[in-house]
């Protein structure tokens, strides 16, 4: 029986095409850290001709690699919290109102990113003080439908249209084709999100197109599809690491950090103060 072994990054499905130099439609450009501890590949995909290629909507595909997410220690962290801030500014560009949804089920590990993410927060829209900042971010952990029997993007449409959201920051884990990816890799794109997609689960999608917003998305991969190891027995399962409680949380404490420095400016002192 052959399936298709699914992943929700670009970067992959770049690197299942045969002849990969030759993506009309699709453009690739990658850069390396001074000390080559990060590497950075943006994937854009120009038009339907690159859609119909990668697989892919139009619009940027960024993958952020780097070993050492998978350490829980603040100062390793520094170089890929300033990488990851300089690329969520460009794609948010100039929103002021800004909505992050952390996605995911907050109780089972490998799906709770999303929901950590949030808990690292500094959330600005309910405060009413003549320094209130010109970038507002407010936050929502939506839940699944298993919890909420509400699709997610119904939830979000109406926070989006009660508020004025101008951005939403989407948060998920996602699913890979290759471990060495796993708790280390983070995946920027301007296109949105479907929650589940990567582990067969598909929803409908958080975009431009079902929000009326840009959504911008933010995620780690955590699972890798068991297919990968062989056997009909497998088929539908999916595999995380050992080390998933630590792999998330470390992740999570990245990602929300770098959110919280491209809106608000402030310093991990600062953060760490605010949020607790």
């Amino acid at each position: 029986m052959n399936r298709e072994i699914r992943t929700d990054l670009a970067i992959e499905l770049r690197e299942n095409v045969s002849d990969r130099r030759n993506m009309p439609g699709v453009k690739v450009k990658t850069v390396v850290n001074e000390d080559r501890s990060i590497k950075t590949t943006t994937i854009t995909v120009l038009d339907e001709i690159g859609e119909k290629n990668l697989g892919k909507a139009k619009g940027q595909y960024i993958t952020i690699e780097c070993s050492k997410l998978k350490e829980y220690e603040e100062s390793i962290h520094e170089p890929l919290r300033a990488e990851l801030e300089g690329r969520l500014r460009e794609l948010m560009g100039h929103a002021g109102n800004i909505l992050v949804v952390g996605l995911g089920n907050r109780q089972v590990t490998p799906d709770s990113i999303g929901p950590l993410v949030i808990d690292n927060l500094y959330v600005t829209r309910h405060l009413d003080t003549p320094g209130k900042p010109d970038l507002v971010m407010s936050a929502i952990c939506p839940g699944v439908m298993a919890q909420t029997g509400i699709e997610t993007v119904d939830i979000v449409r109406g926070i989006c249209d009660e508020i004025d959201v101008e951005t939403v920051v989407a948060i998920d884990a996602l699913a890979a084709r290759r471990s060495k990816r796993l708790g280390c890799t983070i995946q920027l794109t301007d296109t949105g999100i479907s929650p589940g997609s990567g582990v067969g689960n598909d929803r409908q999608e958080l975009s431009k197109n079902s929000l009326g917003v840009p959504v911008v998305s933010i995620g780690i991969p955590t699972v890798i599809d068991a297919g990968l190891f062989g056997g009909d027995a497998l088929s539908g399962m999916f595999v995380t690491p050992r080390s998933i409680d630590s792999l998330v949380r470390s992740g999570a404490r990245v990602i929300g950090y770098a959110v919280n420095m491209a809106v608000h400016h402030l310093s991990i002192a600062d953060i760490d103060a605010l949020v607790g």
